[in-house]
C-alpha cells in the first residue's frame, strides 16, 4: 500500500511538473505575426518593440503588449456643433490611422484610440466653429484636410499617423433643410424652364435654318433654270441665225447662176399674175419708166 501510494504522490508530482512546464514554454515563446508587434516590459521596463516572427519571454518577469501596424478605421458618431453663423448642425465622421511606433504608442498614451476619439469630437467642433454653415455644406473636402491636418498634430507625438478623415454625413437643421427642399424645387423649375427655353429656342433656329436652305435652294434652283433657258434661247438664236445665214448663202449661189433671159422670163410671168387680179391697176412696165428717164434726160440737156 505504501508503495502504491508513494508511486500515485510520485506521478503527480511529474504531472504537475509537467503542466508548470507547458505552462512556462507557452508563455516563454509567442509567435508574432507580420502586421503585430510585442511591446516588451521587463520588470517594468520596456525594452522595445518585438516581431515579427518567434519571440522568447520570461515567464514572470516579461509582460508584452500586441500593437497592431494595419491601417484602423474608427466611427466619431453624430457630434452636435455650432457653425460660425450659429447654426446647429449634426456630423459623423470616419478617421483612419497607423501605428507607426508601436512603443510610443504604448508607453504615451494609456489608449490612444479613445484619446483620439475624444480629440477628434473636440477638433471637429473647433473646426466648424470656424465656417459658415454654407461652406459647411458645400466644402465637405476642406473639412476633412483640416480635420486631419490637426488630428495628425496631435497623434504624432503618440507614435500614430492619421491617414485620412471622411464626413459620412451632415445633418443641418429642419428649417435649413426645408429652405434647402425650396431651393432645390426651384432650381429644378428653373432648369426645367431653361431646357425648355433653349428647346424652343433651338427649334426655332432650326426651322429658320431649313426655311433659309429651303430659300437657298429655290433660289438656286431658279438661277440654274434661267441660265439653262438662257441658254437655250441663245442657242435656239444661234441655230435660226445660222439657218437663216445658210438660207441666204444658198439663194444667193442659186441666183448667181440665173441669166437676164431667165429674169426676164420670171418678170413677165410677174405681170402676168398682177393682171390677172379682179382689182382696177395700172402698171407700167420696167421698159416704160426706162425710156421715160432717157427722154426727160434729153429734154433737160437741151
Amino acid at each position: 500500500m505504501d508503495i502504491l501510494g508513494v508511486g500515485g504522490g510520485l506521478f503527480c508530482f511529474v504531472g504537475a511538473i509537467l503542466i508548470i512546464g507547458f505552462i512556462f514554454v507557452a508563455n516563454a515563446i509567442r509567435i508574432v505575426p507580420e502586421y503585430q508587434r510585442l511591446v516588451v516590459f521587463r520588470l517594468g521596463r520596456c525594452v522595445g518593440a518585438r516581431g515579427p516572427g518567434i519571440v522568447f519571454l520570461v515567464p514572470v518577469i516579461d509582460r508584452a503588449v500586441k500593437v497592431d501596424l494595419r491601417e484602423q478605421v474608427r466611427e466619431v458618431p453624430h457630434q452636435t456643433s455650432i457653425t460660425k453663423d450659429k447654426a446647429p448642425i449634426s456630423i459623423d465622421f470616419l478617421w483612419y490611422y497607423k501605428v507607426l511606433d508601436p512603443a510610443e504608442s504604448v508607453l504615451q498614451v494609456g489608449n490612444f484610440e479613445s484619446a483620439a476619439a475624444g480629440i477628434a469630437a473636440t477638433t471637429l467642433r473647433a473646426v466648424i466653429g470656424g465656417i459658415p454653415l454654407d461652406d459647411v455644406l458645400s466644402e465637405r473636402e476642406h473639412i476633412n484636410n483640416m480635420l486631419r491636418t490637426r488630428l495628425d498634430e496631435v497623434t504624432e507625438r503618440w507614435g500614430v499617423k492619421v491617414t485620412n478623415v471622411e464626413i459620412r454625413e451632415i445633418i443641418p437643421p429642419r428649417d435649413v433643410q426645408d429652405a434647402m427642399n425650396r431651393q432645390m424645387s426651384a432650381e429644378r423649375i428653373r432648369r426645367a424652364v431653361v431646357t425648355e427655353s433653349t428647346g424652343t429656342r433651338e427649334a426655332a433656329v432650326n426651322v429658320a435654318e431649313g426655311e433659309k436652305q429651303s430659300n437657298i435652294l429655290r433660289a438656286e434652283g431658279q438661277k440654274q433654270s434661267a441660265i439653262l433657258q438662257a441658254e437655250g434661247e441663245r442657242q435656239a438664236q444661234l441655230l435660226r441665225a445660222q439657218g437663216f445665214a445658210q438660207a441666204l448663202e444658198t439663194i444667193f449661189a442659186a441666183a448667181k447662176t440665173i441669166d437676164q433671159k431667165t429674169m426676164t422670163l420670171q418678170y413677165f410671168e410677174t405681170l402676168k399674175s398682177l393682171g390677172m387680179s379682179p382689182s382696177t391697176k395700172y402698171i407700167f412696165p420696167m421698159e416704160f419708166t426706162s425710156l421715160l428717164d432717157n427722154f426727160l434726160g434729153k429734154d433737160v440737156k437741151k
